[in-house]
């Protein structure tokens, strides 16, 4: 029998960096599944449980475990729950999660509880706010390690984690981006009902450690957005605590210059962000891919603090109308070279050469604190 591969995705984002994995692990001949839960089951963020379900010829498994009022450790306790039931009864050969999620925290603790393989994706990354104590949480957690950089590699290794578990691929969702996306600019514009000749891309979300700010944050930002002068595409907020203030100022725009869509297909976003003037918020895409595509970014706050820097990524705090002006009317439309600090495309496929070495699944489960 094949040896089987459970993939946890709780959000829009974490699918777009775990699909060209799991595709790849299913070509190689992997019976491969996905554990979906969190954001993709709410209908406010675009139900996108429909997007893992269209990925042929694997098996879907839903878990819904949250309202949309639940706080974060709730969601923790109903996921570790729900996950516990879940693996128990179909008792998989490796469990992949990906960075800073709760889901990922949840189903990380059941899989070390109950000494069940554990890949963590994208781990040794630093970013601020609680995301980065449950990315550094998930690579204790874990058993093994697939990260986009060496700098990322290091970090895991100050964790004391052996450097033989640790294997530095790149960022996943750049494989997809470094290839066409399969759809025209022209059939995204109708799909999504963009009367834009140019736009830009906004998305901002949450930081849980400023909830109580968030809305005022927003406003500030969108309020020199909306003094630019120009066009948005807006991505509807994750649903972490502060998301209700950010959803109070979309609610403002003025529908002329703004199209606020809650999701999109990971395709039908490589190809608007390839064909955008610019990227405005505080999104990890802002800061991983975008600098890919070499399309200037704008990023806003502390959510991405330290995660990575490039010549085409600037930064501003929400309120700073003077620095997010600026960059909107000096980098509209201006393009920078690649950079692929993180990846040139190649993270599946180094993904399944390591799983397709017996040694990885020999390596034993009981861990032990390894100095840097």
């Amino acid at each position: 029998m094949p040896r089987s591969l459970l993939f946890v995705t709780g959000t829009r984002a974490d699918f777009g960096k775990l699909e060209p994995l799991a595709v790849a692990a299913r070509d190689a001949g992997f019976d491969v599944s996905f554990f979906v839960t969190g954001m993709h089951m709410l209908e406010r963020y675009g139900l996108t449980k429909l997007e893992v379900h269209r990925t042929p010829d694997v098996k879907v498994h839903e878990f819904l475990n949250q309202r949309v009022s639940d706080p974060q450790d709730m969601v923790l306790a109903k996921t570790v729950m729900g996950f516990s039931d879940f693996v128990k009864e179909h008792d998989p050969d490796l469990v992949v999660i990906h960075g800073d999620r709760v889901e990922a925290l949840a189903c990380a603790l059941v899989c070390a509880t109950n000494y069940i393989r554990c890949a963590h994706i994208e781990g040794g990354e630093v970013s601020g706010t609680i995301d980065e104590i449950y990315r550094h949480c998930n690579s204790k957690l874990a058993s093994a390690h697939f990260v986009s950089s060496k700098d990322a590699a290091r970090r895991v290794m100050a964790l004391g984690e052996a450097a033989d578990h640790i294997h530095a691929i790149g960022s996943p969702e750049l494989d997809f981006h470094a290839g066409a996306s399969g759809v025209t600019i022209d059939e995204v514009k109708t799909r999504y009902a963009l009367p834009f000749e140019t736009f830009g891309i906004c998305i901002f979300h949450p930081v849980t450690s400023e909830a109580a700010s968030m809305g005022a944050q927003a406003d500030a930002l969108f309020a020199a957005m909306r003094a630019s002068g120009r066009c948005f595409v807006v991505i509807a907020p994750n649903n972490d605590p502060g998301s209700a203030g950010i959803f109070h100022a979309i609610d403002q725009l003025p529908a002329d210059r703004f199209r606020v869509l809650p999701s999109m297909r990971f395709a039908h976003f490589s190809e608007l962000m390839k064909n955008a003037s610019a990227m405005v918020g505080n999104s990890s895409a802002g800061v991983r891919e975008a600098p890919f595509l070499g399309l200037p970014s704008l990023d806003i706050g502390t959510r991405q603090t330290n995660r990575a820097k490039s010549p085409s990524v600037f930064f501003a705090d929400a309120d700073d109308a003077d620095k997010i002006a600026a960059f909107l009317q000096d980098q509209w439309d201006k393009s920078y070279a690649r950079h692929d600090a993180f990846g040139g495309g190649s993270a599946a496929q180094r993904f399944v050469d390591v799983l397709s070495e017996e040694a990885f699944w020999q390596t034993s489960l009981q861990k032990t604190f390894h100095d840097a």
